[in-house]
């Protein structure tokens, strides 16, 4: 793990997945020498300082690129958006909810995402599917080299990720040279379910996830009978609990399992394990609801894999990091063991041999993304080579 700030998990945690998004080392630098003292500030005055550096890098990355724009190199301009609404997006994500100008960084950050993947040609569209009088928002990405309907890989997010971090992290594309297309889902308590419709997250993730497949079903891009679900962190829950009830999905896979999240909330109250965000009960209140941590825990009751996942009568992949101070190891062992009726279950522990130790192979993602991806593809009918 890249320890930017010696004393800081939170910062480092999102320094690293900025990194894992492509930002640039220079730019790095530029933003997080001056935080050093602010990095050992309390939450609400050390994420301020936090957000103006990066934001400040933000501002300066879209104006070189209108100037970009003005000479006609729109790939050049394009890249730079691009790296700035990586910015964007880490330091919205520190944010406290309520915070002043939080909702505005936002709505900023998927402006200047859509113009970079615009500019730089991307493939990558965004979507809307329909789900409860609004709509759930994604990135579509369109398998390559593939004539027809093509295996599709749905992906959702953690507790505080959102779609275009699992876009950047580079899954879609590594899925797309393998034949395979991607659907990345701002789910509700994510993204813009959270920040734009107050859709709250609920532990009956097939709810939603069901009405996934009824939109995918319609498109005849996509094949009906090998669709997938993948989830990262919190999402190593929610996904095995939606293929577990929805019986159209072809598989299922996670990065970072979260079998008892439940257990996971005690030890955060008894304050064991580090925390994936600032203001963190906070944000799990406005994530999931409840007036206080009473109420909260009353929800998280509910949020663990005990007793369903003999319903799984799929491939499954489970991958966890060795080192991951979130989630204990244990976790992905009883997920995996829980497995029984899986024809093809599998449990792959990272190491510092291969990387991505850390807490859903943030560290170092790319490695552990490629073994997802051929994982995928061989299971799917995609392709390895």
């Amino acid at each position: 793990m890249f320890r930017y700030f010696p004393t800081n998990y939170v910062w480092n945690l999102s320094v690293d997945l900025a990194i894992e998004m492509g930002a640039r080392i220079g730019e790095i630098e530029e933003m997080c020498a001056p935080l050093q003292e602010a990095a050992k500030a309390p939450d609400a005055a050390g994420t301020r300082a936090f957000r103006e550096t990066w934001q400040r890098m933000a501002d300066k990355l879209c104006g070189l690129a209108e100037e970009d724009e003005a000479r006609g190199r729109l790939l050049s301009a394009g890249e730079k958006y691009n790296r700035a609404a990586v910015y964007l997006l880490t330091c919205e994500r520190l944010q406290g909810h309520g915070a002043p100008g939080r909702l505005d960084l936002y709505k900023r950050e998927l402006e200047v995402f859509a113009e970079g993947i615009r500019l730089s040609r991307e493939n990558c569209e965004r979507v809307e599917i329909p789900y409860e009088g609004k709509h759930l928002a994604g990135l579509y990405t369109r398998a390559e080299g593939v004539e027809g309907p093509a295996p599709l890989l749905v992906q959702i997010n953690g507790l505080d990720s959102t779609k275009e971090m699992l876009y950047r992290v580079g899954i879609p594309g590594w899925l797309a040279k393998r034949g395979v297309s991607s659907l990345c889902v701002d789910q509700p308590g994510t993204g813009e379910a959270l920040r734009l419709h107050d859709m709250k997250a609920r532990y009956d993730s097939e709810h939603w996830a069901s009405r996934i497949v009824d939109w995918l079903e319609t498109r005849e891009d996509v094949d009906p009978k090998r669709i997938g679900l993948q989830g990262v962190s919190l999402g190593g829950y929610y996904c095995p609990r939606a293929v577990s009830f929805e019986p159209r999905f072809a598989c299922g896979a996670v990065l970072g399992a979260n079998h008892d999240w439940r257990d996971v909330q005690k030890k955060r109250l008894a304050r064991e394990g580090n925390l994936p965000v600032p203001h963190y009960w906070d944000h799990v209140r406005w994530v999931w609801g409840g007036e206080d941590n009473d109420a909260f825990m009353q929800i998280a009751e509910k949020v663990h894999l005990d007793g369903i996942l003999d319903r799984i009568k799929v491939p499954f992949l489970v991958t966890h990091g060795e080192k991951d101070s979130q989630i204990p190891l244990h976790w992905a062992q009883r997920t995996y063991e829980q497995l029984t009726n899986s024809p093809k279950r599998e449990l792959k522990v990272f190491t510092d041999r291969e990387g991505g130790a850390q807490h859903a192979s943030f560290d170092n993602s790319i490695n552990a993304g490629h073994y997802l991806a051929d994982w995928v593809a061989e299971t799917l009918g995609g392709r390895t080579a």
